[in-house]
């Protein structure tokens, strides 16, 4: 399977109403035209930036159908399809081949945390099921799993798993797939994007690109394309504070709230998450103001 998602895609939030309560899928799809508008290389919606576990399967679908009509072709996009279980991943990957997705990124079982032979089988399940392009994607810190590049290498055995997302703080992972599994396995970093790129990933699944998509692309572009490492290093420092608002457990509330300040309102994360403390937000504030993003107060 030829390669064909490369650069920063962004993890796209989920817009709602003002209350939470419905989805606003206007919304979405002007989110989507001014991500593309703004140079992103790809998006993927319905992963943890989008709430997935806090959607209805109803609402998932008009999202992801939404977010792929809205695109249009002119960029990928990749659809979230975790499951705790298996027949449920496989019936959301094959809805979002049917939909028209152009690959499905998988977190492995959450909660069951499955032996590495329950790993496999579970993601041959799907690649069995679907001819598209899956990403496989590493987050302990969340998933209970670690998918570690041993076991990346075994999965990349099966033929359409051919992306990671790497989403530990270790970067010398980024190297360490590429020794094991060649050019079977491309691999996208969820955390270190900079630190990831000059290690050989290809590509970024960025929180920051939500608000950032003409900065977050531009910095790929700078290292993979350019390898222009003074500029792409000045570019980095200067959304760092960006990329930190959105690190850790505040990554919904904070870009929610951001977006609120930029005039392009998105709605409140749905509970347990809750809105950005007004303290923290003052902050946020200033740093999107020093970066141009809003007015100054």
């Amino acid at each position: 399977m030829a390669k064909q998602f490369r650069g920063t895609y962004t993890v796209l939030v989920t817009p709602f109403d003002e209350s939470g309560e419905k989805v606003d899928l206007k919304a979405m799809a002007d989110l989507v035209d001014w991500q593309i508008a703004e140079g992103i290389h790809g998006l993927i919606p319905l992963g943890s930036t989008g709430e997935f576990l806090s959607l209805s399967d109803d609402e998932a679908a008009a999202v992801a159908e939404t977010a792929i009509k809205a695109a249009r072709g002119r960029v990928p996009v990749l659809i979230g399809t975790g499951a705790e279980d298996t027949r449920e991943a496989v019936r959301l990957a094959k809805r979002a081949e049917k939909l028209g997705a152009d690959g499905v990124m998988v977190i492995p079982p959450f909660y069951s945390t499955p032996t590495e032979d329950e790993l496999f089988a579970h993601y041959k399940s799907i690649g069995a099921a679907i001819g598209l392009p899956i990403m496989i994607y590493n987050n302990p810190a969340t998933a209970n799993v670690d998918m570690r590049p041993e076991t990346v290498k075994r999965l990349s055995a099966i033929d359409n798993v051919r992306y990671i997302k790497e989403s530990t703080l270790e970067v010398t992972r980024v190297r360490d797939i590429i020794d094991l599994c060649g050019d079977r396995m491309t691999v996208f970093a969820g955390i270190l994007g900079y630190e990831s790129f000059w290690l050989g990933a290809e590509g970024w699944v960025a929180v920051c690109s939500n608000l950032l998509p003409r900065d977050s692309a531009r910095l790929f572009e700078l290292v993979a394309d350019k390898r222009d490492q003074p500029a792409a290093l000045a570019l980095y420092k200067r959304i760092l504070p960006i990329v930190r608002w959105v690190g850790g457990q505040r990554y919904v509330g904070a870009t929610k709230a951001a977006f609120g300040m930029m005039g392009r309102p998105v709605g409140p994360p749905r509970p347990p998450r809750l809105p950005l403390p007004a303290a923290d937000a003052a902050v946020l504030r200033k740093d999107l103001a020093a970066l141009g993003l809003v007015a100054p107060k």
